[in-house]
């Protein structure tokens, strides 16, 4: 009997797939179940190919009540802009968790993963950011600063934005980008210190290997969510901050020892207080969240398995009910 596969392409899933509270509340709901304790979700698998100047994760999970699961490769080569082609690529393979047949193929060129990416970070800012937000604040340029940006507007509909880059220029580029989408103030800042400071939620979207947010920057009301560092050798988060902060969360805590802020923090000896919670505790309410709107609160997100199958299934649903991509008998 032959079985169909689903074949989306970067340009269709753009037309079915957006970033929006439904996709939102897809990887919230991915967050919900991972706290269970009943995901099945290996380590990444990583490689460096340094000769390149590149990476590939690779990436999976089982959720239990979800008819599949899927298998991302993320390869990041940072030197192909200078080829004039993008840093960032890779595909989704959607199976079927009852056959293991593949139901779907998405060569999405990381479109999914930025979607899925961003949708986290406002699932940090729901459940870690003050409950008023006037001023948000973005570290890095790229399409993830922006993408972070308009995810957490979702959440905490702010009314100004503040982009600090290494590249003054590209700051304010994103800085204009995000004033046309979101139709609010948004200005490049030179000075790290003066973002922080003027804002009560800051994303950090760098790749950067050593810290570029302060510890002593931390002030009452801020939250910052951390989705830089993903490797073993990247660091955005001066280590003190993690243990100053009043509350400080993971997506995954195994994930974070090796991957995330927490790495440099216990690297550095200035992590003591155990295994910190993850976000899905939060957003369960069985692990509390922020307790105020002068707490500090810094959330950690490496990026999980279970967020790949959330955002995969949602794809496929969403193509299949549209009539989006074309199907292969096999």
């Amino acid at each position: 009997m032959p079985h169909e596969i689903l074949i989306a392409t970067e340009s269709d899933l753009r037309q079915a797939v957006s970033l929006d509270l439904e996709t939102v509340t897809t990887v919230e709901d991915a967050f919900k179940v991972l706290a269970s304790g009943t995901v099945v979700m290996p380590p990444i698998l990583s490689m460096a190919i340094e000769a390149a100047n590149g990476e590939v994760d690779v990436k999976t999970a089982y959720i239990p009540g979800f008819d599949g699961f899927a298998i991302k490769v993320s390869p990041g080569f940072f030197d192909n802009p200078k080829l004039g082609l993008p840093s960032l690529n890779g595909l989704m393979i959607l199976f079927s968790a009852k056959t293991g047949l593949v139901d779907a193929l998405f060569l999405d060129n990381g479109y999914l993963t930025d979607i899925r990416t961003a949708a986290a970070g406002a699932v940090a800012a729901k459940h870690l950011a003050p409950a008023s937000v006037r001023t948000a604040g973005v570290f890095g340029t790229g399409a993830q600063a922006r993408l972070q940006i308009e995810a957490a507007h979702l959440v905490r509909p702010f009314e100004r934005v503040l982009v600090w880059g290494r590249d003054t220029a590209k700051a304010a580029d994103c800085a204009a980008d995000i004033a046309a989408r979101l139709g609010i103030e948004a200005r490049a800042e030179a000075d790290p210190e003066k973002v922080v400071a003027g804002s009560e939620l800051v994303v950090t979207t760098t790749s950067a290997r050593a810290p570029i947010l302060k510890e002593e920057w931390l002030h009452p009301g801020l939250h910052v969510t951390a989705m830089g560092s993903d490797q073993g050798e990247k660091n955005e988060i001066e280590p003190g901050a993690l243990a100053a902060a009043d509350l400080y969360v993971c997506d995954r805590a195994t994930q974070c020892e090796t991957l995330g802020e927490l790495r440099s923090a216990l690297a550095a000896g200035m992590w003591n207080k155990g295994t910190p919670p993850e976000l899905g505790a939060v957003v369960t309410g069985t692990h509390p969240g922020r307790q105020n709107d002068e707490a500090v609160t810094i959330c950690d997100l490496t990026g999980t398995g279970a967020q790949d199958t959330a955002i995969a299934t949602l794809a496929h649903k969403i193509c299949s009910a549209r009539g989006v991509g074309s199907k292969m008998a096999v």
